[in-house]
């Protein structure tokens, strides 16, 4: 059976692996032939979120391509996270997966626009309440 689109697209940090990373990569690979991860390189997590990545880059980037839902894991830098269209030049896309809390801002309705110029698709997908890697980290610090 075919999927909705031929080559995917997504990209985040993925620090401190859980379900919800999980959850967003088995429904981003649900609709697509093959699933392209951009993994945000260590400068990004620290220049832009403010925070120290607990797991290095190249080992989370090895995590996702141990996934069997992962069609290629890759480093990016913030360039790349920033810009959607340099992604797109990059990995050749045809779907660039984001979570449902970007639809709607300046940003994701200009890369809309771009987008829908070179028919590429935008698909907006929920996030998994209850966890995240911050909690995470804010848990194992009480203990």
């Amino acid at each position: 059976m075919s999927k909705k689109y031929k080559v995917g697209y997504t990209a985040g940090v993925f620090d401190l692996f859980h379900v919800g990373h999980l959850n967003l990569i088995e429904r981003c690979k649900s609709m697509c032939d093959y699933l392209i991860i951009g993994v945000c390189d260590d400068d990004y997590v620290r220049n832009i979120k403010k925070k120290e990545p607990v797991i290095k880059e190249d080992d989370r980037v090895r995590i996702l391509n141990a996934l069997k839902a992962v069609d290629e894991a890759v480093l990016v830098n913030y360039e790349i996270t920033d810009n959607k269209m340099l992604a797109l030049d990059k990995f050749n896309f045809d779907v660039l997966f984001s979570g449902d809390d970007w639809k709607g801002t300046e940003r994701y309705q200009k890369t809309e626009e771009q987008f829908a110029k070179v028919g590429v698709a935008i698909e907006y997908l929920p996030y998994t309440h209850g966890v995240s890697s911050t909690q995470i980290k804010e848990t194992m610090s009480k203990k």
